[in-house]
């Protein structure tokens, strides 16, 4: 067996998906990040025009308001919301494209054994299934409008409204990202797949429920702490112009500083959804093998065959 394959078609306890999501995160990390650059490079440096155009309406309406600069109330705020309207509509290409490809990943790993260098292999099946993961997207959007709708409702109810939220929450993202690694790996299409999805959550619903919160919240907690190093360059920035009474609002150092932050911010946040498939991935295949009993059966089959 290959010493770097770990296999994921196995049963597993909720403590096992944990150890074994980290142990492939671990193991795929440098290989999969490699290939999020190489098909994330025209979004990063859109993420950072998008960055820069916040930042300078930011800027601007702060100078406004201080009473520095030539920057208009109205300039600054049309260049803040063009820049929110673009970030929001760059982010959904963007995470729609991490999932995809962290989906991709998983499914070559499992096929190869092994851990996979060739980006296009990955690619590869993501244009393979460009249709469906579109409609897949159009059908995730219209059951998260009916969960905004209910969460709404649950807002409403104290302390079990909120737990109620939060199950459902979960919930959805193991159901969305299971259903997805359907569609990829066993070739269904959306409506097959969200269905067969359902199942596999169903069936082993606080299994799903208590690995997407656990990791869910290890790996905002991993965020967070990366994301201390850009805070504290930010942070002490501020607190040195303030104390040198230096006029941020027109600083081009503090331009640059706050438009790269804002940036790798983005990119944090765009690299996790690749992450929190990973999650649903480890699951995918842990849920389909106790339903299926697929793989143990081979073993089985492998040892009467030796015998």
């Amino acid at each position: 067996m290959n010493d770097k394959y770990i296999e994921l078609k196995q049963r597993r306890d909720l403590g096992s998906i944990i150890n074994t999501y980290f142990e492939f995160f671990k193991l795929n990390l440098k290989s999969f990040t490699n290939i999020f650059i190489s098909y994330n490079g025209v979004f990063i440096f859109l993420l950072l025009g998008i960055s820069y155009l916040m930042v300078t309406g930011f800027m601007g309406m702060y100078n406004t308001q201080t009473g520095f600069g030539n920057s208009t109330e109205e300039n600054s705020t049309m260049l803040v919301g063009f820049g929110v309207i673009l970030f929001f509509l760059v982010f959904i290409i963007i995470a729609a494209l991490n999932y995809s490809l962290a989906s991709s990943y998983m499914i070559k790993y499992d096929e190869q054994k092994k851990v996979i260098t060739d980006k296009k292999e990955v690619l590869n099946l993501v244009k393979q299934n460009i249709g469906r993961i579109l409609l897949f997207i159009i059908l995730l959007a219209v059951i998260y409008v009916i969960y905004m709708i209910i969460s709404l409702v649950l807002s409403f109810i104290p302390l079990i409204g909120f737990i109620a939220q939060n199950v459902i929450g979960f919930g959805l993202t193991a159901w969305f990202g299971v259903s997805f690694m359907v569609m990829l790996n066993e070739n269904k299409n959306p409506v097959d797949a969200f269905g067969e999805g359902w199942d596999l959550v169903r069936n082993n619903f606080w299994k799903t429920v208590g690995v997407n919160f656990i990791l869910g919240l290890l790996v905002g907690l991993l965020f967070l702490l990366i994301l201390i190093v850009p805070s504290v360059i930010v942070g002490v920035y501020t607190y040195h112009a303030v104390n040198v009474n230096t006029v941020i609002g027109e600083s081009v150092v503090a331009k640059v500083i706050y438009t790269f932050s804002l940036c790798i911010f983005f990119i944090l946040a765009a690299y996790s959804q690749s992450l929190s498939q990973f999650i649903n991935g480890v699951l995918y295949y842990s849920l389909h093998e106790e339903k299926y009993n697929i793989h143990t059966r081979e073993k089985i089959d492998q040892i009467g065959a030796g015998e």
